[in-house]
């Protein structure tokens, strides 16, 4: 339960909500336009049983005074309101700010006053005034292009110093437009806006004229709305001259996430606060501080899993190894710098239990590749029950239970991702030979389209890679069925040869992953012959099904 008490500021009244226990940690939650304290009443809920956490309604909003002029706006009296809540709080205090609370609390964090009062910054969507004023006399054709992306970003910054026409707009319903686009549970009040807009005409300009020197030694932790529509990520590029002691994280989201996505604002806050007060930094923490990626693989002992291993490893991501072959998996994770862990992928409670244990540890990944698979080789007729389910158990229900593991903890963390999952060219390439194998791919293929199709709103991209013929130790254990043991050595001899003569390496699928992740691609065909087929089975099925007629099993 919230205690309501009022505080002098100058002339102004201050409206100021507590919660939690006062002998905590106090953290102070300071929102933005056209807002009042109610916007954080998710993450009070979620933070009061750690902390004493404080809220207020900033000048011309809720139930704090609301000065006629525009002059009692500025951002130093803003700042003063601050600090007056500060002192009748008692400091220090861990300030979290959204939107123009962002604004003013950059005003505060960068004044000497700050030193003893606050201990760390969390900001969301509101950037500091004259660091953008800065950023704005920049020079060059492409920064250039990136200011007029935030001009037009920020159109109604000009409306808002029209006369008449910005309060009117606001009476007349534009809170319920907004609320309907953002996505948002209730519509602002009107006389927040309105008198709220006195922010812009206040403050706006007369900081892009003439912007000052503003910094700060605070640890400050950006957390960035990926779906902003009004804040874009060149604002936030030059951040570290003016707050080296900086932690970069990214929700999935739009302008308003603290309101719609409080849990995962208070987790961020939590993890922040407890590290700057002393206590160990959480992995996802590490992770905003160094900007290194997490990825997951299975099957990573070799061929394709290992050179993916490779390649996001030379690239600077920290990577997880897996394979169901522990000194497979130690190697690569030698050549990588990573670690390693065994794991049977049709294990369910596995690899459930390893996704918790390497969220734990390392962080949630931001890359998850699902690519242990097997091979299989003989018609239908050859193939009994238990080779059915041993292959779909590894090429399907593998991938799934990586999905499934790692997808929920992926969405949960509200911060986005990327899962690859390995199918195959013979996804879609009827073949005599390979009924069992394409038959998997193929269900591989259509789970990746229809987690696509699911997991957009949580921000994780999900990529199908379909290799062609490539060069990989996949030959060597795949089960060539109804022949004898010397018939099956000689047909994965024959079919080692082939795929060496091909000479596509692993390294080349590596790097097409790479760029599926980057692009957020959704169906990713490798080599030229991947590409033919995919052509041929969307445009000329018929023909591809007179093909597969033509290739008969071996014998």
């Amino acid at each position: 339960m919230s205690a309501q008490r009022t505080i002098r500021s100058g002339d102004v009244s201050l409206a100021v909500y507590s919660s939690g226990d006062t002998a905590k940690p106090t953290v102070l939650l300071v929102h933005g336009y056209p807002d009042n304290h109610t916007l954080w009443d998710g993450v009070v809920s979620s933070l009061s049983s750690r902390y004493h956490v404080v809220t207020y309604d900033v000048r011309g909003a809720g139930a704090s005074s609301k000065p006629s002029a525009v002059a009692d706006y500025r951002l130093e009296l803003l700042a003063d309101d601050l600090f007056a809540v500060i002192d009748a709080v008692g400091a220090p205090v861990h300030v979290v700010a959204h939107d123009w609370g962002s604004i003013q609390a950059w005003e505060a964090v960068t004044d000497p006053r700050a030193e003893g009062r606050i201990s760390s910054y969390t900001t969301i969507s509101g950037p500091c005034l004259d660091h953008i004023g800065h950023w704005n006399r920049r020079r060059g054709i492409r920064h250039r292009l990136k200011v007029l992306n935030q001009q037009l970003h920020s159109w109604y910054i000009g409306f808002f110093h029209l006369p008449v026409l910005p309060s009117l707009a606001w009476r007349l319903g534009a809170g319920k437009v907004v609320a309907r686009v953002e996505g948002l549970p209730r519509a602002p009040r009107v006389r927040d806006a309105v008198h709220g807009i006195k922010l812009y005409r206040a403050n706006i300009f007369q900081r892009m004229r003439s912007p000052r020197e503003r910094r700060t030694e605070l640890p400050v932790q950006v957390i960035a709305p990926t779906g902003d529509k009004y804040v874009t990520p060149g604002l936030l590029e030059d951040l570290p001259v003016w707050a080296p002691n900086l932690w970069r994280r990214k929700v999935v989201g739009r302008h308003w996430v603290a309101l719609t996505k409080p849990a995962v604002i208070a987790r961020m806050v939590d993890e922040f606060v407890s590290h700057v007060d002393g206590g160990p930094a959480a992995p996802a923490l590490d992770r905003a501080k160094s900007g290194r990626d997490v990825v997951f693989i299975t099957g990573a002992g070799s061929g394709i899993g290992r050179a993916t291993a490779l390649e996001f490893a030379s690239r600077g991501a920290f990577v997880v190894v897996t394979d169901v072959n522990l000194a497979a998996a130690k190697e690569t994770a030698a050549l990588t710098g990573s670690v390693a862990y065994q794991l049977d992928v049709t294990d369910t409670a596995a690899v459930t239990e390893l996704a918790s244990q390497v969220a734990s540890e390392h962080g949630v990944p931001n890359v998850v590749i699902n690519n242990a698979g097997i091979g299989m080789h003989g018609s239908v007729f050859r193939m009994s029950i238990e080779d059915w389910h041993r292959i779909v158990d590894v090429n399907l229900f593998g991938v799934v239970n990586g999905c499934t593991a790692f997808g929920e903890l992926m969405a949960a963390s509200g911060e986005g991702g990327h899962i690859v999952n390995l199918a195959s060219a013979a996804a879609y390439t009827p073949n005599q030979e390979l009924p069992a194998y394409s038959t998997t791919k193929a269900a591989v293929l259509m789970l990746s389209e229809c987690l696509r199709a699911e997991m957009a709103k949580h921000g994780i991209g999900v990529s199908a890679i379909c290799p062609g013929i490539v060069d990989t130790p996949i030959t060597r254990n795949t089960s060539f069925l109804g022949v004898s043991a010397a018939q099956q050595e000689a047909m994965r001899d024959r079919a080692a040869r082939n795929y060496k003569r091909r000479n596509f390496p692993p390294s080349g699928v590596a790097r097409e992953i790479v760029a599926a992740v980057r692009q957020n691609k959704a169906v990713v065909p490798v080599t030229v012959e991947a590409k033919a087929a995919l052509a041929g089975y969307r445009f000329a099925p018929s023909v591809m099904r007179v093909l597969a007629r033509k290739v008969e099993v071996s014998k």
